[in-house]
C-alpha cells in the first residue's frame, strides 16, 4: 500500500492536494479506491437531426466554411458550422482562437460535446475535436467521471488516477482460486484498475462484479462474526415488566397501531428473556419507531439500568432529547435524560460525563460522541441505534462494548456480556435481503402508519413544470409552511448534466425574492451543517436546498413540500426516504419529482412512487425493475454505504455471496487453512480499518 501523500504525485502541488483532501483523498493509495461515480461512453456519431438538448454526443461531418473568431464584450468566441446528411449544427469554443488554423472549410471532423439550446436552435459548446480516424480508435471506450469539487475538474482527477496506478503496488490475491473460478471473478488488481479504465462495457462489468462480490463478502463475514459472538448469550441485564411504562403508553397523545404494539411486545419479551437482545425494528418513514425506543429505554431505566439512543446527526439527537424531556415532564416521569454531542462545549461534556458515570442520568441520547473513550456508563443495559446503516457494523459493536465496560461495577458478572441491542431502520429492504444483511439480528416490522396521518400527495413532472412548482412553493411559504428542494449534485460538473445545490440556491433566491433560502451539502463542516439544519428545524429558514444529506437526520413537521430535481438519478428506495422528510405534521404534504430525462423506462420507475406511499411495496417493485446497467451514472441506492454494491441491483449476487460465506465459515470458521491465509489477513485489515467504512 502506498501511503505517500497525494502531493508526491507528479503535477499535484499543495494547492491541488488540498482540493483532493476535500474529496477525502489524502494518500496515493486513496485514489484507486475512489471509484468513478459514472462513465462517459464514446458512442458512434449521432445524426444532427437526432441530437437532443442536454445530451453529450458526437456528430460527424464537413465544415461549411473556415472557423471565424469574434469578440463579444470580454469573451473571444470561435465559431464554426458542421453539416451531415441530416442537417447543420453551430459549434462554439471560448477563448480558443488558434482553432481557426485547424478548422478549414470542407475538412471532415468528429465533434463531441454537450448540446445546448440557443433561441430556437441546438448548438454544441466547447466540443472535443477528432479526425474520423482518431475517433474510430476511441469509439466504444469509457472515460471515468469522478466526484469533483470547485477548482478540481474531471481531467485533473483522471490524470492523477493514471499517475497513481503507475505507482500502485500489486496486491496479493486473497480470494481462493476455486471460488474465483466458480463465479468467473476477475483477479483483484485487474478489477481495481479496470473499474477506472475499462476498454469497454464488458470490461467494466467484469471489474465491477469482482469488487461488488468483495464488498458483500467482507461485510457479511463481519456480520456473521458478530452473530457467532452474540448467539444465545446469557444477559446480565434481565428485566421485569414495568407498570409505569404501560401507564405512559396509555397517556400517549395517540394510540399505538397494532404493528407498534406487536413490535413493543417482541422487544419487551427479549428484555425479559434472560438472553441478550439483538433486534432490528424495520418501519417505514413516519411509522412510529421512536416511541418504541422511548418505551424500551424507560423499561431499562425503571429496572435500575441505563439506556442509550444514538442518532446519525446532532439535530436528530437533539430532537429526540427534547421530545423525551417534554414527554417525561408532562407525565411526571422521574427518569433523567442527558444529551451528548460533539459540538457541546468542554464544560457541558464534562457535566454530561459526570451524570452518566454516576448514574444520575438514566437515559443518554447523542451521536457518535456516545462511544468516545471519555464516556463511562454505569450498568448500560440497552443501546439503540437509529438508522443503523449510517453507523456500520463496527460502530454498533464498539457501542455495545461500552455496556461490557459498565458491568465492571457489578460483582460476579461475566464482563464480556454485551447489552441489549435495538436497531431502528426506515430503509424498506425486502425481508429476504434484510435477513442476509442483518444476519446477526432478529427482525420486527412496523407495517402500518399511525391513524390520522395524511398520505403525501405525489406528482411526477417534466422540467417544463418548474415555473408552476415555484408558484406552488411561494403559496406554501405564504401559508406559513416550509419546503425542501433536493439536487443530486453539490456544484456544476463538466460532464454530468444535473441540477446542483449552489446554482439552484441562487436561482431560487432570484425567483422567490424575500424568501429565506439556504443550502446544505455533505462537504460542509459539521458545525456549519448543524447550524443550517437547526435553523431549518426552528423555522428560520423557509426553503432548504440540499443534496441527499437530509435523507436521514431532521424532523420538521412544518415542512409540507419536497421538490426533487433530476428524480431519475436516484433509486426508488432513496426517493421514498427523501419523500419521508415531509408528511410529519397535521397539514397536507406534497412531493414533486422532476424528471429531467426522456429515456425509456424512467417515467415507469417514477410512476411507482407516484401511485404508492408504501416503502415495502416500492422496494419490491424497485427490485423487479432493476437490471444490469442501472448502476451506470450516479449511485442508485442509499441503503447501505457500500462504494459500488447496490443491494437491489445486485440482489442475486448478494444471495450468492451469503451462501459462500456461510459455507466457508462452516468448513473453516477460523480461516486457519493455508489456502485461506491471504483471505484471513485481508479480513483482519478490513476489521482493523473499521468495517463500517466498507473500505476494501
Amino acid at each position: 500500500m502506498n501511503q505517500e501523500p497525494v502531493t508526491s504525485l507528479k503535477g499535484i502541488g499543495e494547492k491541488t492536494g488540498a482540493l483532493f483532501r476535500k474529496l477525502g483523498i489524502e494518500t496515493v493509495d486513496d485514489l484507486p479506491h475512489d471509484y468513478p461515480r459514472g462513465y462517459d461512453a464514446y458512442e458512434p456519431p449521432t445524426l444532427i437531426e437526432a441530437a437532443r438538448e442536454g445530451e453529450i454526443l458526437a456528430v460527424s461531418g464537413a465544415l461549411l466554411k473556415t472557423a471565424s473568431v469574434r469578440r463579444f464584450k470580454q469573451v473571444e468566441l470561435t465559431l464554426a458550422s458542421v453539416k451531415d446528411k441530416s442537417g447543420v449544427m453551430q459549434l462554439t469554443w471560448y477563448h480558443m482562437p488558434y482553432l481557426r488554423a485547424t478548422l478549414k472549410m470542407g475538412k471532415r471532423f468528429v465533434f463531441r460535446g454537450k448540446v445546448v439550446k440557443k433561441g430556437n436552435r441546438l448548438e454544441m459548446e466547447q466540443p472535443e475535436i477528432f479526425s474520423p480516424e482518431d475517433y474510430e480508435r476511441v469509439m466504444g471506450s469509457m472515460r471515468p467521471v469522478y466526484g469533483q469539487t470547485k477548482g478540481l475538474g474531471n481531467k485533473a482527477i483522471v490524470r492523477a488516477m493514471e499517475e497513481a496506478f503507475a505507482h500502485h503496488e500489486i496486491e496479493q490475491e486473497y480470494l481462493p482460486e476455486e471460488l474465483r473460478s466458480r463465479y468467473e471473478l476477475a483477479e483483484y488488481n485487474y478489477a481495481l484498475e479496470h473499474i477506472h479504465f475499462p476498454a469497454d462495457r464488458a470490461e467494466l462489468l467484469t471489474a465491477r462484479k469482482r469488487l461488488v462480490f468483495d464488498e458483500f463478502f467482507f461485510f457479511l463475514m463481519a456480520v456473521r462474526r458478530l452473530k457467532e459472538k452474540r448467539q444465545d448469550q446469557r444477559s446480565a441485564f434481565v428485566m421485569h415488566h414495568v407498570e409505569a411504562v404501560d401507564e405512559l403508553e396509555v397517556h400517549l397523545p395517540y394510540a399505538l397501531t397494532a404493528a407498534q404494539k406487536r413490535t413493543l411486545t417482541e422487544v419487551q419479551r427479549d428484555l425479559e428473556s434472560g438472553l441478550v437482545m439483538n433486534r432490528l425494528v424495520q418501519g417505514d418513514v413516519g411509522s412510529g419507531k421512536t416511541v418504541i425506543a422511548i418505551l424500551a429505554l424507560l423499561q431499562a431505566a425503571y429496572n435500575g439500568f441505563q439506556g442509550a439512543l444514538m442518532a446519525p446527526t446532532e439535530v436528530l439527537a437533539r430532537q429526540h432529547f427534547e421530545s423525551m424531556q417534554e414527554l417525561f415532564e408532562r407525565w411526571e416521569v422521574t427518569k433523567q435524560v442527558v444529551l451528548v454531542t460533539g459540538s457541546m462545549t468542554a464544560k457541558e461534556k464534562r457535566e454530561a460525563y459526570r451524570k452518566i458515570s454516576s448514574h444520575e442520568a438514566d437515559i443518554i441520547v447523542g451521536t457518535h460522541a456516545l462511544i468516545q473513550e471519555n464516556v463511562h456508563y454505569d450498568k448500560l443495559a440497552l443501546v439503540i441505534t437509529d438508522e443503523q446503516h449510517r453507523f456500520g457494523v463496527g460502530q454498533r459493536e464498539a457501542f455495545g462494548q461500552k455496556g461490557a465496560e459498565s458491568l465492571k461495577s457489578l460483582a460476579d458478572i461475566d464482563t464480556t456480556t454485551l447489552p441489549h441491542v435495538l436497531v431502528m431502520s426506515a430503509t424498506p429492504i425486502p425481508r429476504t435481503l434484510a435477513i442476509i444483511l442483518y444476519g446477526d439480528l432478529d427482525i420486527s416490522v412496523i407495517d402500518e402508519m399511525p391513524v390520522g396521518r395524511l398520505p403525501i400527495k405525489n406528482c411526477v413532472v417534466d422540467t417544463g413544470y418548474r415555473d408552476r412548482a415555484y408558484q406552488f412553493l411561494a403559496k406554501e411559504l405564504h401559508a406559513g409552511h416550509q419546503a425542501y428542494v433536493i439536487c443530486p449534485m453539490v456544484e456544476a460538473s463538466e460532464m454530468i448534466e444535473a441540477e446542483n445545490v449552489l446554482d439552484y440556491t441562487k436561482l431560487l433566491r432570484e425567483r422567490l425574492p424575500g424568501a429565506r433560502i439556504e443550502y446544505l451539502h455533505g462537504r460542509m463542516k459539521g458545525k456549519e451543517k448543524n447550524k443550517i439544519m437547526e435553523a431549518f428545524a426552528s423555522g428560520e429558514i423557509q426553503i432548504l436546498v440540499s443534496t441527499t444529506v437530509v435523507e436521514v437526520g431532521v424532523n420538521v413537521p412544518n415542512a409540507t413540500v419536497i421538490m426533487i430535481e433530476n428524480a431519475e438519478r436516484f433509486g426508488l428506495a432513496q426517493l421514498h426516504q427523501l419523500r419521508g422528510r415531509v408528511g410529519r405534521g397535521k397539514s397536507q404534504s406534497y412531493c414533486i419529482m422532476v424528471n429531467g430525462s426522456d429515456q425509456d423506462g424512467t417515467q415507469e420507475r417514477l410512476d411507482i412512487l407516484n401511485r404508492s406511499n408504501d416503502g415495502f411495496y416500492i422496494a419490491s417493485e424497485d427490485l423487479k425493475l432493476r437490471g444490469p446497467g442501472d448502476f451506470f451514472g450516479m449511485r442508485q441506492s442509499g441503503d447501505l454505504e457500500f462504494r459500488l454494491a447496490d443491494i437491489f441491483t445486485d440482489a442475486d449476487l448478494l444471495k450468492t455471496v451469503a451462501r459462500e460465506v456461510d459455507d466457508l465459515l462452516k468448513s473453516d470458521p477460523e480461516l486457519a487453512a493455508s489456502e485461506h491465509e491471504a483471505l484471513k489477513e485481508r479480513m483482519e485489515r478490513y476489521v482493523s480499518q473499521g468495517y463500517e467504512k466498507l473500505n476494501l
